[in-house]
């Protein structure tokens, strides 16, 4: 019998000019990108917390604390590579990601293949089980004020 386990990530970033933006592993290029102690990824960040959260082993920030100056600037996928590594040790495959990033502006529809190809091959899942929406809030609060971007995450995993 399979144990079939649900994961949800969230995560958030405030924007400022002359930061790099990276989403999914992928620089995009734009005037705002994130502020961060890591290298700002959202995505990354969000599908973390949703593969620790399904395998119960609790959020990013325990294993990768904020105030800890090793993961200062460190490049998201392998905080998400270390993860993946977590989940494995207890027994558990992923089965999907499912992403929606939300950000006024960029448009990212040109990033987004690249997005999945970066997530899958830090997971070894395929990339047609990498799914990525990107979506605005319709100029309502700090994301329509492109003041921050954020990202919602859910995956499924079994052992």
């Amino acid at each position: 019998m399979r144990n079939f386990r649900i994961g949800c990530g969230y995560d958030v970033h405030q924007l400022k000019e002359n930061n790099s933006l990276i989403l999914g592993g992928v620089t995009i290029p734009h005037y705002k990108g994130t502020i961060a102690h890591s290298d700002g990824d959202v995505v990354l960040h969000a599908i973390c917390d949703a593969l620790l959260g399904a395998a119960g082993l609790g959020d990013i920030g325990h294993f990768f604390p904020d105030n800890d100056q090793k993961y200062k600037n460190i490049d998201s996928k392998i905080l998400l590579k270390k993860v993946y590594f977590m989940i494995q040790k207890k027994g558990y495959v992923i089965e999907n990601i499912d992403v929606s990033i939300v950000l006024e502006a960029p448009k990212l529809k040109n990033y987004l293949a690249e997005m999945k190809i970066q997530i899958s091959q830090c997971v070894d899942l395929s990339v047609n089980d990498v799914n990525i929406k990107a979506t605005t809030s319709e100029k309502l609060g700090f994301i329509g004020r492109e003041e921050g971007v954020a990202c919602y995450a859910t995956t499924l995993i079994k052992s």
